[in-house]
C-alpha cells in the first residue's frame, strides 16, 4: 500500500477522534466552585443532565469508531486504490506544456553545454542559431551531443546532428556519442545515432566497443540491438575481456544467454587467464548451469523461432 495512502488514514482518524474529544468536553469549571456534591459546582439536577451528556458523549464516540473503521476498509480498497492511482495519472496527464523559454542575449557555452544535459532545446537552438559550433566542447572533450546521448534527449541529438555535429567525435577518453548513449541506456538515441552513420565498432582508450558498455550498464534491449546490428560479440578490451566477461562478473543473467546465443565463445581467456565461466560467484548457480551444462547442439526459443546452438569445442 501507497505511504499516501496509509498517512490519509492517519489523517482520517486523528480528525475522527478530535471530533469525538470535541463532542465530549463540556464547560470547564473549577473544583470546589459552588455548591453541590463533592464540589462539583453543580446542583443535583445538572449532574444528572451531565451524566446523560457523557452517554451521549460514548456513544458518538462508539459510532465515530464505527464509522472510522469503515472509511478505512474503503480506503484500503483494490478498487478504490485503482480509483486513486487513475485519478493521479489523468491529473498528471492533464498537466499543461512548460510554455517556451525565452531568451535574451547570447548564450554562454557553459550555459549551451548545460543545455544539452538538461534538455533544454530553445537555450541549445539560440547558441546555433548565434552562429555557435555544434562541436563545442569542455575541457574533456566532451560535446553537447556527448551530454545529450548520455541524458537520452534525442530531439537534442537530433538538432546538433542536422547543424553539422561530428557524429564521432571523440572526448579524452575517445568516447564517442554512442558510447555515451550505451553507458546511459537509451535506446532511441543509439538507433538515431545509427541511422544517421554513427560507428558502432569504434573503440574507447579501455578498447570498450559500444556493446561492453551497454552490457556494463545492464540494458538488454540495447545490447540486444547492438547484437543485431553485427557488432562483434567477441571483441576483447584492454583487459582482454569481452561483452561476456562483462556480463558474469556483473550478474547480467539475461544479456548472458543473450550473448552465448549469438555465439559469444565461453571459453575465451582474458589477460588473467578467466574464461566467463571462471568469473562466475558461488551464489551464481543459474549463471553457472548456463556456462557448464550447457548440451552440444541444443535448442533455444527466442521470439518464436528456433535458434540451433552448438557448444565450442
Amino acid at each position: 500500500m501507497s505511504q499516501s495512502v496509509v498517512v490519509w488514514r492517519q489523517q482520517v482518524r486523528m480528525a475522527k477522534v478530535s471530533e469525538s474529544e470535541d463532542s465530549d468536553e463540556g464547560p470547564a469549571c473549577d473544583e470546589g466552585m459552588g455548591p453541590g456534591p463533592s464540589g462539583s459546582g453543580m446542583l443535583p439536577s445538572e449532574i444528572v443532565e451531565a451524566g446523560s451528556s457523557d452517554e451521549e458523549g460514548q456513544e458518538k464516540v462508539r459510532k465515530s469508531s464505527v464509522d472510522l473503521r469503515k472509511e478505512i476498509l474503503e480506503v484500503g480498497g483494490t478498487e478504490y486504490l485503482f480509483k486513486l492511482h487513475k485519478k493521479a495519472k489523468k491529473k498528471e496527464e492533464e498537466k499543461p506544456e512548460p510554455e517556451p523559454e525565452e531568451i535574451t542575449g547570447p548564450v554562454a557555452v557553459e550555459d549551451f553545454l548545460k543545455a544539452a544535459v538538461q534538455g533544454r532545446i530553445q537555450v541549445v537552438e539560440k547558441f546555433l542559431v548565434d552562429g555557435g559550433s555544434p562541436n563545442t566542447c569542455d575541457e574533456f572533450h566532451r560535446t553537447a551531443l556527448h551530454r545529450a546521448s548520455l541524458e537520452g534527449h534525442t530531439e537534442i541529438v537530433e538538432k546538433l546532428l542536422d547543424q553539422g555535429a561530428t557524429i564521432d567525435f571523440r572526448d579524452r577518453l575517445d568516447c564517442t556519442a554512442m558510447h555515451w548513449a550505451c553507458r546511459g541506456g537509451h535506446l532511441a538515441v543509439v538507433k538515431l545515432l545509427q541511422e544517421k552513420g554513427a560507428n558502432l565498432k569504434l573503440k574507447d582508450k579501455l578498447l570498450s566497443t559500444p556493446l561492453h558498455v551497454a552490457t556494463r550498464t545492464g540494458v538488454a534491449d540495447v545490447v540486444e540491438h547492438l547484437i543485431n546490428s553485427g557488432v562483434d560479440v567477441n571483441s576483447r578490451d584492454r583487459e582482454g575481456d569481452s561483452a561476456l566477461h562483462d556480463a558474469v562478473r556483473l550478474n547480467r543473467y539475461k544479456i548472458i544467454k543473450m550473448l552465448i546465443l549469438h555465439g559469444a565463445d565461453m571459453l575465451a581467456k582474458n589477460l588473467a587467464g578467466k574464461t566467463p565461466a571462471d568469473l562466475v560467484q558461488l551464489w551464481q548457480a543459474d549463471t553457472r548451469e548456463v556456462l557448464e551444462k550447457k548440451e552440444p547442439n541444443t535448442t533455444e526459443i527466442k521470439n518464436g523461432l528456433k535458434f540451433k546452438v552448438t557448444k565450442p569445442q
